[in-house]
């Protein structure tokens, strides 16, 4: 308890509970090991971008508290990723945020069967009103061309367009949503990955350790070229001095024969 919140709790103000006090566990899982997975993409190679940033979190599957109705048992159970900007990025058992200063600057749902109609209707709404998150995607891991993005314009979403390359682009984060078909903990499908707008990955842990060893390769590789090029370079250099060598003894053995013609013919030669 910080020292303002002990001063209302001194003159008799009962202050909202914390993530401690607050149940953080509905005990119910992601739908299926791919919604898991795919969770788990968007919020790994996010964290490190939110690290270089200086300051952020992202979560998924936690509850998310906005209103203290749902302390008295209506729990809300929070999206499936959420990235929140200008906080700092320490672990949290759920997201409280009168206790936070702010809720979520980007939500995003994975669809199934299940959770479809209410990830496009009840949920939304509550991002749109009750949580007024600037940006809200939704995904279906087994559908890849079910997606949509909406902004939060004038307190009412209004759904982005893709832009030219397919993608859609977070203003918040200044990031990019984009389709990737490839293997992914074993899985090969279509996975929702975050990306530069320039157009680069953020890269999960194993690709990194990859595109590392991309790299040394590349850089033996340059050494051993540049270790090739230093070598050619030197064995044209002992061909040139060897040439020069012989070009010397030439001129050596032409000057003394000239010296013995002048002889020859009772000349003494200069030296």
């Amino acid at each position: 308890m910080n020292d303002f919140a002990a001063l209302l709790t001194d003159h008799g103000v009962t202050l909202p509970p914390t993530q401690d006090e607050l149940p953080y566990d509905d005990g119910e899982p992601l739908e299926t090991s791919r919604h898991r997975v795919q969770m788990n993409l968007l919020i790994d190679t996010l964290d490190p971008w939110l690290s270089r940033r200086g300051n952020g979190f992202a979560g998924g599957n936690m509850f998310v508290y906005f209103s203290m109705e749902q302390t008295r048992g209506r729990h809300f159970r929070g999206p499936d990723v959420f990235v929140v900007l200008d906080v700092p990025s320490h672990e949290r058992k759920s997201w409280v945020v009168w206790e936070e200063g702010k809720g979520p600057d980007v939500v995003i749902e994975l669809l199934s069967e299940s959770t479809a109609e209410v990830d496009k209707g009840s949920k939304k709404i509550i991002y749109q009103n009750e949580l007024r998150v600037p940006e809200y995607f939704w995904y279906d891991p087994f559908d890849s061309e079910d997606w949509a993005g909406f902004a939060l314009r004038e307190g009412v979403y209004e759904p982005l367009q893709p832009d030219a390359a397919g993608r859609f682009i977070s203003q918040a984060l200044a990031l990019a949503l984009v389709r990737w078909t490839g293997v992914y903990k074993g899985v090969e499908t279509t996975w929702l990955r975050w990306a530069t707008l320039a157009g680069d990955l953020l890269l999960t842990d194993e690709e990194q350790a990859v595109q590392r060893l991309e790299d040394e390769r590349q850089q033996v590789q340059q050494e051993r070229a540049r270790a090739e090029q230093e070598r050619a370079r030197a064995e044209q250099e002992c061909a040139r001095a060897e040439q020069e060598r012989a070009r010397a003894e030439q001129e050596c053995a032409r000057a003394e024969r000239l010296a013995a013609r002048l002889r020859e013919l009772g000349i003494e030669p200069e030296e």
